[in-house]
């Protein structure tokens, strides 16, 4: 088995492993994520998700060998987006990406935690998720670039929205290798930590996150995901919709807790 989940209370490591090949993506492993990370959103115990790779590596992209034989075992029409689809990547209305749940919109956040390699469809991975957390010696990168396999992935989409279109089509077009220290400093990645400890730190935080009050969480992610291309007017009226039943609901009950004494002086604890 390539894909296991390990869970501690509402938080979930999802573990892809293939070490053997530095967690390049085969046919298996991608199902096998894709329907690990549908099962966490189904989950109503599930809050956040840690997205790791076993023994050394996040993912190396897709398996070059099995990219070999793509005609053969998949036909490409097989991973193609109808152009009017206007559903919601939910695993119903949308084909299974070529990395597996790349095509994912989930409801609830998820954070890399990256050792070694996240290029090529790694990285396209590695940016899917709501944060990254990467060791001091991983590095990210279009590695793909190399042998003319083109991002398909989401990564054409959501790096110039993390590091600004200038600085992705740099990275896009010269494939060079980036190391946590730049992708920290671009935005490519939140955290850089110490070598072997970017799982140990990315379940530390999702413990912090999912501590909190989860409707909130989910509509404040949900509409700062959401407000890509609209207007600062549409945007608004779309983040009031978001939040006003969020408000009704955990709101006001958390600001009587604050009135009763909870939560003062900056004690965010409880």
């Amino acid at each position: 088995m390539t894909v296991r989940i390990e869970k501690s209370g509402s938080v979930w490591t999802i573990i892809h492993s293939r070490p053997e090949s530095r967690n390049a993506m085969d046919f298996e492993s991608a199902k096998a994520l894709y329907e690990a990370f549908l099962e966490f959103e189904d989950d109503h115990k599930a809050a956040v998700a840690v997205f790791w790779g076993e023994g050394g590596a996040f993912c190396a992209g897709w398996d070059l060998k099995h990219a070999a034989v793509l005609e053969e075992l998949e036909p490409l029409s097989d991973l193609t987006i109808s152009q009017d689809d206007g559903g919601k990547g939910n695993g119903s209305d949308i084909p299974m990406g070529a990395m597996g749940p790349s095509r994912l919109e989930l409801d609830k956040p998820v954070i890399a935690a990256i050792a070694g390699p996240a290029v090529a469809g790694g990285m396209e991975l590695a940016m899917w998720a709501d944060f990254r957390v990467m060791e001091e010696t991983a590095y990210q990168g279009v590695f793909c670039r190399r042998w003319g396999i083109p991002f398909i992935d989401g990564g054409t989409v959501r790096l110039p929205r993390l590091v600004g279109e200038g600085r992705a089509l740099e990275l896009i077009l010269t494939g060079r290798q980036v190391t946590a220290e730049e992708c920290e400093r671009i935005g490519l990645c939140e955290y850089v930590v110490p070598e072997g400890e970017a799982r140990t730190k990315a379940e530390e935080l999702a413990h912090q996150i999912a501590a909190f009050p989860q409707m909130c969480v989910r509509a404040d992610r949900r509409s700062t995901r959401e407000q890509h291309g609209l207007t600062v007017r549409e945007a608004l009226i779309q983040e009031w919709h978001n939040s006003r039943a969020v408000l009704e609901a955990e709101g006001i009950a958390g600001a009587k807790r604050f009135s009763s004494g909870e939560g003062r002086h900056g004690d965010g604890t409880n």
